[in-house]
């Protein structure tokens, strides 16, 4: 089995003053998944993906990126990234800014010549490779920092907020060029705050707070831990207790009709509930599986259970 693309075991980052950005931050990323880093703001994440690329110098690290221990150097050489708040120059043509970034990583010319005019047709950029970044909206900039990205021809790829200021029909295309990133067998580290995106296009997630990461796993996984059927029965007589389901309340006025929870997925669960209000007369209006959306899994993650407000970040990104 090939080594997993990022396995870090340990990472601590502490600031002067004493500010604890990351505390003991341990998660994998397989290769050839998408994988997102989902966390509040201040929860580390810009943080962490800097000490996985040796911007930032760890106070501890222990891990390994595409197989090297982290902090070397080699190893960059197969990565690309796109920071938040990229600048690509602006008085250059998105053909010579992606041609720039190819240089800067190392790329004969030839090849990121080559490489440049594919990459600005796959964003979406066909039409403007010859104006100047100066001129592009926000999106646009976006598109270009993606092609750049993608030049050296990454094995691993780091996207921070790569679909901020992007229209909706961009993020749709953004999303596609992710899922087909995926599909060639390159690995997508995906930092993001928009769990809508995430939830689209991830394998597996992980969710920083506070510097630690508290949640991990496949996103099927951690959404089947709070799924659960939805049934609605409507009751000619007084309404009855149902097996192995939760009275959830009534959906009408008159309390004819009511709703009633399965704590699991699983339809033949739901048989003997089916039976009993059958028997006494009731009808079946409908049986709904209802899996956990990732906005709810993150909620519950950086909530306190006790007062039900956000938890502090108590770190910086």
């Amino acid at each position: 089995m090939a080594d997993p693309a990022i396995d870090l075991q340990s990472v601590r980052k502490t600031y002067g003053g004493g500010v604890h950005a990351l505390r003991d931050a341990a998660l994998r990323v397989e290769r050839g998944e998408i994988f997102g880093l989902l966390g509040p703001n201040g929860a580390g994440k810009s943080t962490l993906v800097k000490v996985l690329l040796t911007v930032v110098r760890a106070t501890q690290v222990n891990g390994t990126l595409l197989g090297r221990p982290i902090g070397q150097k080699a190893p960059l050489a197969r990565v690309g990234y796109l920071p938040e708040h990229h600048r690509l120059p602006p008085y250059l043509t998105a053909r010579q800014a992606v041609e720039f970034s190819g240089a800067l990583s190392g790329v004969p010319r030839k090849d990121r010549r080559q490489r440049a005019d594919g990459l600005l047709d796959r964003v979406g950029l066909s039409n403007w490779k010859d104006r100047r970044v100066s001129t592009f909206s926000k999106g646009m900039r976006q598109r270009a920092g993606l092609a750049a990205a993608l030049v050296n021809d990454p094995e691993l790829v780091f996207l921070d907020e790569p679909t901020d200021g992007v229209d909706p029909v961009g993020r749709k295309e953004i999303r596609d060029l992710l899922v087909g990133l995926r599909s060639e067998g390159r690995t997508v580290f995906l930092n993001s705050h928009l769990l809508s995106e995430a939830e689209q296009v991830c394998d597996r997630v992980a969710i920083l707070l506070q510097g630690r990461v508290v949640r991990e796993g496949r996103l099927i996984d951690l959404q089947r831990e709070g799924s659960r059927q939805e049934l609605v029965v409507r009751w000619y007589g007084p309404a009855q207790p149902l097996p192995g389901c939760e009275d959830a309340g009534a959906v009408d006025a008159d309390a004819s009709t009511r709703r009633y929870t399965l704590a699991t997925l699983d339809a033949a669960a739901a048989q003997p509930a089916l039976d009993a209000a059958r028997r006494a007369g009731a009808v079946v209006i409908s049986l709904t599986p209802v899996r956990e959306g990732l906005e709810s899994l993150f909620m519950k993650a950086v909530t306190d259970p006790v007062t039900g407000r956000a938890l502090p970040p108590g770190a910086i990104a």
